[in-house]
């Protein structure tokens, strides 16, 4: 174990003295054992670390730790991080600035001299005279916090310290250098830092800054998502979402599984269950760019008649679904051109997408699923962690909605239905496990602040293996509830509704399921058809709070039936053919899922809306900065 050296005598603890930290000097005997080397040598706990690349000691390594700094009281350090919050205490003239009490069972304080009050270390003020905190007769509390962790630490510091006219307030950036001590704060032994050398203060504007208010509310701080990180719940949620991205990478490398960068820039749709953001330079309305609105208005009457042909023939359900969509679409892009040429922006005339930038109709990926596919039939196993965009209009401002999401995606050639259903569990079972592994400081705070129940949601998760059930035992179980009704029924053929999958998990299961085997229509083309010809083999995994947190497929491998899949939603062949030379060439058997990360962050905070859980929230209407 590290062996505590005592520190220099106190005359040399000035506010010029340079950071001393705690040295290692362990004595081993030849059995291996390690000996005492001196009466006054202390067994302590691991020192306290510098952040390798400034002399600043990062706030977790003090709050984070089992002891939560107790142990390290009487280290000098250099902290830095931002106001959340200040007090101030008038001081008698005959006070002395605070120095830790001595106390017979606190065994630092028998090895650590005490600090000269800081009432005779000089200090500069105005116009560089030298003058004492004991001239000043104020003690100003700050509470800082770095975004290391949700706790603040508590700096207590005389008024003299700082330059006439620049008051430090919530907002300041601040960097100082003192000694760590114990104190008592609500019944619980805390450390502060007594401050004695203030290196840097960053100025803020009380009259402009939006978050000098206490206690905005979250949907307050969306207005102003290039401070809301200061924020301890933002920062809280930021750190959780890192751990989360961190443990999935670290699953994935244990597997082998090979990280692959795909393209957020497509010219193929991956199905007909989202409205894509077409990317194009030709609508710039300062190249004078025209557009033959005549045109467009034909194209939309040309779809109603497809529309009225699908109708008629009710046999293609999902066709039919798609049509309505583009439809909508269409309609959309003429009642936004008909404003344009109102107000001049857009001019009438003709578009060539031969002019565009990529020379074709291009679009912001929804899914990486099928250019994954193409690695996972070279690499086996591959995985992707990026950005899907859907451009749903969803009027209602949905609490689970936003237009740009993160996606965990993953494809496993030589893999089946079952096999992928196992690794999606596996890898939700690991990362509930890793969040109750490291996170344990900011659990505790959301469990407090944000959802008490979010911790032992985590733990529910990692105790049991999921349940698993077939789509229409799902709506066996929905039409068999007795205890709740619901707006919509559950019919076969129908999506499962939000209340559906709340039911399911909250209630039901109380647990994540697996649903698995859904009928074709309301999967895309890709995914394989059963040997009934009415189900796919496709699975979602329905967790608490969230609803539909994984979705997943087996692939169809097999050439003529793909082809007529691709027919059959009405797709063009010919952007789809290079999807079908995986089945030409070496066809093989192919599994894969994603995992929305915005979800699995609003699962495992208890946060209640998808915004607060990406650090820039894209929305339908809200897209600021």
């Amino acid at each position: 174990m590290p062996i505590y050296t005592p520190s220099p005598p106190a005359a040399l603890l000035t506010s010029s003295s340079p950071i001393i930290p705690i040295t290692i000097a362990p004595v081993i005997m030849a059995s291996g054992k390690i000996m005492a080397a001196g009466r006054n040598q202390l067994l302590l706990p691991p020192p306290i670390r510098q952040f390798k690349y400034s002399k600043r000691v990062v706030l977790k390594s003090i709050l984070d730790r089992e002891d939560k700094g107790l142990a390290i009281a009487g280290q000098r350090v250099v902290v830095g991080g931002w106001v959340n919050s200040r007090k101030e205490r008038a001081e008698d003239d005959d006070a002395p600035f605070p120095t830790p009490p001595a106390q017979a069972d606190d065994v630092l304080v028998q090895y650590v001299p005490f600090l000269r009050p800081i009432s005779s270390v000089p200090v500069v003020v105005g116009g560089g005279a030298r003058a004492t905190a004991k001239d000043k007769h104020v003690l100003v509390y700050l509470l800082i916090n770095d975004g290391s962790c949700s706790t603040n630490l508590q700096l207590v510091m005389d008024s003299s310290m700082f330059i006439p006219g620049n008051v430090v307030t919530v907002g300041n950036s601040i960097l100082v250098e003192g000694v760590l001590r114990r104190t008592w704060t609500r019944r619980k032994r805390v450390v502060e830092l007594i401050v004695e050398k203030t290196l840097h203060v960053g100025a803020v504007d009380l009259k402009t800054y939006p978050l000098a208010k206490q206690q905005l509310s979250l949907l307050s701080l969306r207005d102003h998502p290039h401070l809301r990180p200061r924020s301890i719940t933002i920062g809280y949620v930021a750190r959780i979402r890192s751990n989360l991205t961190c443990a999935s990478h670290a699953f994935f490398n244990d597997l082998g599984i090979i990280h692959v960068h795909m393209p957020v820039i497509t010219s193929i749709a991956t199905g007909a269950q989202s409205r894509r953001f077409q990317v194009t330079t030709l609508l710039d309305a300062s190249d004078q760019v025209q557009v033959d609105l005549e045109a467009f208005k034909a194209a939309v009457q040309e779809k109603r008649s497809r529309i009225d042909e699908l109708g008629r023939g009710g046999n293609n359900r999902e066709a039919l679904v798609a049509a309505e969509q583009d439809l909508e679409r269409s309609m959309e892009l003429v009642r936004v051109l008909e404003e344009q040429r109102k107000t001049a922006s857009v001019y009438v005339g003709v578009v060539k997408l031969s002019d565009d930038f990529f020379g074709r109709a291009v679009y912001l990926s929804t899914s990486a699923g099928l250019h994954l596919e193409s690695y996972a039939c070279a690499l086996s196993g591959v995985y992707t962690i990026g950005p899907v965009f859907q451009a749903d209009d969803d009027e209602s401002q949905s609490a689970k909605k936003l237009a740009e999401m993160w996606m965990v995606e993953v494809e496993l050639a030589f893999a089946e239905l079952e096999d992928v259903m196992n690794c999606a569990e596996d890898l939700l079972h690991s990362l509930c496990y890793s969040l109750l592994a490291t996170a344990g400081s900011d659990l505790k705070f959301a469990s407090k602040h944000i959802d008490r129940n979010c911790i032992k949601r985590l733990q529910s998760i990692t105790s049991r293996a999921f349940d698993r059930i077939t789509y229409s035992e799902a709506l066996h179980i929905l039409n068999q509830a007795k205890d709740r009704s619901f707006l919509a029924e559950a019919v076969w053929g129908t999506h499962l509704s939000e209340e559906h999958e709340s039911y399911l998990a909250n209630d039901f299961f109380e647990n994540p399921v697996i649903v698995y085997e859904f009928p074709k229509e309301i999967k895309p083309f890709y995914v394989r058809v059963n040997a009934n010809a009415k189900t796919v083999s496709a699975f979602d995994i329905i967790a608490p709070k969230v609803g539909v947190l994984v979705r997943g497929s087996q692939k169809e491998e097999r050439l003529d039936v793909i082809s007529k899949r691709i027919e059959e939603v009405g797709l063009p062949h010919e952007q789809y053919d290079w999807y079908m030379d995986l089945c030409r060439h070496g066809s093989v058997k192919r599994s894969g899922f994603s995992l929305e990360l915005e979800k699995m962050v609003v699962m495992a905070t208890g946060i209640t809306d998808a915004k607060d859980a990406i650090p820039f929230p894209r929305a339908h209407g809200d897209a600021k900065l």
